[in-house]
């Protein structure tokens, strides 16, 4: 583990918040509150209960915002765009032990909207990836035809594709596709 459970997690809270934009999964995922009801299920938020027009397009915000750290050219502006979310929120840390989960720490205050929840807990596991000098591991899919995002723990930082069952079988049988053709060529 590279970073704490908690921070692993908002990791990929961030990831699967990102991916479901029209630009990297083909259409619109959150289009409403129900979409960002079956978001927070599936992410295993705590303490959401309930979620209004406003919560969404602050959700919204925070996805293009999010995406924008991916796609920072350097440290400097990774920074500027990381300090600029959790700047806005009230932070409040504190140690939980909820959901079967160990102690670890939410930044956001109990009851805090879905916003400030997301932009607490997912701001500052940002923050710690930048803090730790690990922005690489932020990356876009490799596979030509996609746009989705992903977060390489592994231990060499070597993951490339987006989930290993669609983009990296679809790119590894291509390649070796490529191979069998230069190996029967006149």
């Amino acid at each position: 583990m590279i970073f704490t459970h908690d921070t692993e997690h908002a990791l990929a809270i961030v990831v699967d918040l990102i991916n479901t934009a029209p630009a990297t999964s083909g259409a619109e995922r959150l289009g409403g509150p129900t979409d960002l009801r079956e978001f927070v299920e599936r992410n295993r938020f705590s303490g959401i209960r309930t979620l209004s027009e406003r919560d969404l397009a602050r959700v919204l915000d925070l996805r293009a915002r999010f995406q924008a750290v991916f796609e920072a050219p350097d440290v400097p502006t990774a920074v500027r765009l990381v300090n600029e979310v959790i700047g806005e929120v009230r932070t409040t840390p504190h140690l939980t032990d909820h959901d079967d989960y160990s102690w670890h720490v939410h930044f956001f205050a109990p009851g805090a909207p879905m916003g400030e929840h997301l932009a607490a807990d997912c701001g500052m596991a940002l923050a710690y990836v930048v803090a730790a000098g690990e922005l690489e591991r932020l990356r876009t899919c490799e596979a030509p035809d996609c746009a989705r995002v992903l977060v390489d723990l592994s231990r060499n930082r070597c993951r490339r594709y987006c989930d290993s069952r669609t983009c990296g079988n679809r790119m590894h049988v291509a390649a070796y596709r490529a191979r069998r053709r230069e190996a029967t060529a006149p």
